[in-house]
């Protein structure tokens, strides 16, 4: 069904509401509930949809502030009827990986733990480490998250000695590999020296490691080896056996004590308090410890059983069949154990058990992981209370009405105005939140090499950044219908920072002052600067520093920030000049794109052949017709 975008929620029409429960059947299947503009908020799955829907509209129901609120949003909702339970939650996890429903994430992508990404849908996979969870392209493969963020670099590190991969995004050199490649750590990828489909072989490999099958790739590496020296190849051998003899070094310190240590098993545990509940899931192959990956959850309206439950169903729905191990040692008993085992054992294509020990060697396993649980549990809820009380510090200092959540901090980089960029980050409960960075170039054109100005660099990133939120509040203000204002005021008060720090003293804090008021958006913007010599904050239009400690939390969490803002800005700012210092002389003649730069290289290998090169000798290169070449011979040889 479509529903109109003028339809109201189903909890302000209780008589469409009613009558919509009745046609929902007592069956197992999923449901979709969706909001006005027929948008999926949630997609669920139920042994008895209609009990499980209806409970959602019931006054005496328990919800968390966050379901409450999809449920204010619910316009319309849809199932569709399955013949098995476990046929509904096989459909519940394709349908949630298709439409990635907001409400469906119980387990938080804070950006606290990282994971490693193999873009896959390259034609050279690229191999990283990044902390924005799913937000390539279909085919690109994340494995994580990773609870040992060292540990992952270092495994990343050794990888990459191991096999030859490519080891930059961007080439270095247009015309030629770069030292990598005479090193032997990669095999060409940018000069395209090898091809996909080999080089696509060697990624496998380096997967097969992320995927906990380190152990049947040493095996996969020995037969190979032997079959070498059996050909009497024994350079090839002598180099397999080295990236044998490097692989058993991952994971030679982490041997775990189990008796039937040939099982492919995981075991997961959490430990929660009254609002969050931290997951740890531990993956053991051969009896050895391979990875240890961490979830956060919300833990205020589920039992710890739902909890284990849905990470595993949010885990294993994005990992391929092979990943998936034979045994799952649980925690608690989960409230659907049978239909998560089907699901399961069905996804790997054999047999997969899951259970609670109750003794010995695999209980203890269990113990183990709740404890290191614990200890993050533990470790997060010192940070939380560490950055409260840095916020509530700051908004005593400025006098703000309520915490801080959100703030931005922006500063400008450029040397005597040259390559001049701006940054800005963003942090969330006193946590950098870098999926929220940004970049500015600055287009000013006053603004060039040999003449700077912070103020006016600073007064465009501001607008700039603060425009869409202009543009939504004229829109706000010209809207008529109550529920399409309501709908808007929530998303601009979601982009809306609680306050914006100004990396400076007065006269930068007075040029983005200006600019609020332009837009009139400085009665929506608290806004203040710190000055870098003597840590001191100034707000707008007050001639003096407020009286702080450079000590205090308040003020150190505003340290923190402008830091940060100052890293992400000359980081950019260099990466900006390095760009423009690789800039070959070729990228300022018209027409002359990267394949017929790199076809003219080849041909006469440097820029100087090209600028002695005659009109006709230059057409001989393919793809540069005649007029192209004598474009080029006058761009060297200027009347």
């Amino acid at each position: 069904m479509t529903t109109s975008a003028k339809t109201l929620p189903l909890t302000k029409d209780p008589e469409r509401l009613e009558k919509r429960l009745q046609e929902i059947p007592p069956q197992p299947g999923i449901y979709l509930m969706r909001d006005s503009n027929s948008n999926i908020l949630y997609i669920g799955k139920s042994k008895k949809l209609r009990s499980r829907v209806r409970s959602y509209f019931r006054d005496s129901q328990h919800l968390t502030d966050r379901i409450a609120l999809m449920v204010r949003q619910v316009a319309d909702i849809e199932f569709i009827v399955t013949d098995t339970e476990a046929e509904s939650l096989a459909l519940e996890a394709n349908l949630v990986k298709e439409h990635q429903p907001y409400f469906n994430a119980l387990l938080k992508d804070d950006k606290k733990y990282p994971y490693l990404c193999i873009t896959w849908s390259q034609d050279y996979p690229r191999i990283f480490i990044t902390r924005k969870r799913r937000s390539g392209k279909e085919q690109d493969r994340y494995y994580g998250p990773y609870v040992d963020a060292g540990s992952l670099r270092t495994t990343l590190q050794l990888v990459k000695q191991i096999f030859p991969l490519r080891q930059r995004p961007n080439p270095l050199f247009k015309d030629r590999p770069c030292i990598n490649y005479d090193l032997e750590r990669c095999p060409g990828v940018c000069q395209e020296l090898i091809s996909p489909q080999e080089y696509r072989k060697t990624v496998q490999k380096v997967a097969m490691v992320f995927q906990g099958r380190t152990g049947e790739l040493i095996e996969m590496l020995q037969s190979r080896m032997d079959q070498a020296a059996e050909e009497l190849n024994f350079e090839q051998a002598g180099h397999i056996r080295d990236q044998i003899k490097a692989l058993k070094s991952l994971t030679a310190d982490q041997k775990v004590s189990l008796p039937d240590d040939t099982v492919s098993r995981e075991a997961i545990a959490l430990a929660a308090d009254e609002q969050h509940a931290c997951i740890q899931l531990f993956q053991i192959r051969a009896g050895q410890l391979v990875g240890r990956l961490g979830f956060f959850s919300d833990a205020s309206a589920l039992e710890p059983g739902a909890i284990l439950q849905r990470a595993i169903e949010e885990h294993y729905a994005n990992a391929e069949p092979v990943e998936i191990p034979s045994e799952i040692l649980v925690q608690h008993e989960l409230p659907d154990a049978d239909i998560i085992t089907n699901w399961l054992s069905d996804r790997k294509g054999r047999k997969v058990a899951t259970m609670v020990p109750q003794r010995q060697t695999k209980a203890e396993l269990i113990a183990m992981v709740e404890r290191n649980a614990k200890y993050e549990l533990e470790r997060t809820q010192r940070s939380v209370d560490r950055n409260t009380k840095a916020m509530q510090d700051l908004a005593t200092i400025i006098d703000l009405p309520e915490l801080p959540r959100r703030i931005e901090g922006y500063d400008i980089s450029h040397i005597q105005g040259a390559n001049a960029v701006g940054s800005q980050v963003v942090f969330l409960d006193g946590v950098p939140a870098k999926q929220h960075y940004r970049h500015y170039k600055i287009k000013n054109q006053e603004v060039q090499a040999g003449h700077s100005d912070d103020f006016a660099s600073l007064a465009e990133v501001i607008r700039r950044r603060f425009r869409g939120i202009q543009n939504e509040k004229l829109k706000i203000q010209n809207k008529e219908e109550q529920s399409a204002i309501s709908n808007q005021h929530s998303a601009l008060k979601e982009d809306l920072p609680d306050l914006v720090m100004i990396d400076g003293g007065k006269g930068q804090l007075s040029a983005v002052v200006a600019v609020l008021q332009e837009m009139n958006l400085l009665q929506d913007v608290r806004v203040v600067s710190l000055a870098k010599q003597r840590e001191e904050i100034f707000l707008p239009g007050e001639s003096l520093p407020l009286a702080t400690d450079a000590e205090q939390p308040g003020v150190q969490l505003l340290r923190r920030l402008r830091d940060e803002a100052h890293r992400f800005a000359v980081s950019f700012h260099r990466q900006q000049r390095t760009n423009k210092q690789r800039r070959s002389r070729l990228d300022n003649i018209p027409g002359l794109g990267f394949e017929r730069q790199k076809q003219l290289l080849a041909h006469f290998r440097s820029i100087d052949y090209i600028r002695e090169a005659s009109p006709k000798q230059l057409a001989e290169v393919s793809g540069i017709g005649s007029r192209l070449a004598q474009e080029i011979y006058e761009y060297f040889h200027p009347a």
